[in-house]
């Protein structure tokens, strides 16, 4: 079980290192800022490999910023600066000598809204292929990234049409499978349900349980009950009344942080007592 990694504002101690049986993800934020701005703190985690691993807490807390962090999609924000360290496989993928858009074919992101490109079913999900200069039996990749997310039965006829004819929970799966097209080897998913009516969002969450079997899942979500539903580790992360900035408070195997929280914070968050 990983171990706790910081405390509410008014007894904060040196955060600890969580222990974890196969961490593929070794995320150290000991202070993130933007600009002046102190946005997140005192932040440790690992993300454990073939799981998923799900960030909850209040608007404004940093959980799609720590997010972001883990393929190096806040370096496109102006004023970013990262004190502290973001492992993959045991490589910073912070240090120098890494390329950011490498990092991204490795850790796959899928946004809040849907986001399909202006073109063909086909050619989205092609997309990250070509970029890549892999187009070796493009037909057969293609047809495997759509049916592991669940969408060939539905799209296979529509193969040229454009993606913007496809429902919200279309264009959501289908924008997973574009992330899972290039093989990463974790996906990032920030709130990928907001947008879509209840029986997309089953869909989603079903999706994401059987896409656990190859790869390593880290979601952010407003729903607590999705959280337990899908995530074999939580994270709740709050905001320090004073700083303004987010930070960890608990972090551990899902059933212990909606069952039996050791911290009172996380508590009182999951039992609705406050947002």
């Amino acid at each position: 079980m990983p171990t706790l990694t910081a405390q509410p504002p008014h007894a904060i101690k040196p955060p600890k290192t969580p222990v974890r049986h196969d961490p593929i993800i070794e995320c150290e934020i000991r202070k993130l800022y933007y600009g002046d701005f102190l946005a997140v703190k005192n932040s440790s985690l690992n993300i454990e490999k073939g799981k998923i691993t799900a960030f909850i807490g209040p608007s404004g807390c940093g959980k799609s910023t720590v997010l972001r962090c883990m393929n190096r999609l806040n370096d496109i924000v102006r004023g970013f600066r990262l004190e502290g360290r973001v492992a993959m496989a045991g490589q910073d993928i912070y240090a120098a000598n890494v390329d950011p858009v490498s990092v991204r074919r490795h850790i796959g992101m899928v946004f809040q809204q849907p986001t399909p490109f202006v073109m063909s079913v086909y050619d989205n999900v092609a997309f990250g292929l070509r970029i890549n200069r892999d187009k070796h039996d493009l037909d057969h990749r293609v047809e495997q990234a759509l049916k592991s997310a669940a969408l060939w039965d539905e799209v296979k006829d529509k193969l040229k049409k454009s993606a913007l004819s496809l429902s919200g929970g279309q264009q959501q799966r289908l924008c997973i499978a574009r992330a899972i097209a290039t093989q990463p080897q974790v996906l990032l998913m920030d709130e990928p349900c907001s947008a879509l009516d209840p029986i997309s969002t089953r869909r989603i969450e079903e999706l994401m349980v059987e896409l656990r079997k190859s790869y390593t899942i880290v979601i952010v979500t407003h729903n607590l009950h999705q959280a337990m539903r899908v995530a074999d580790y939580t994270a709740f992360m709050y905001v320090d009344k004073e700083s303004r900035s987010g930070y960890l408070v608990e972090y551990g195997e899902t059933d212990q942080i909606f069952k039996h929280p050791a911290e009172e914070y996380t508590r009182q968050y999951v039992c609705g007592h406050f947002s």
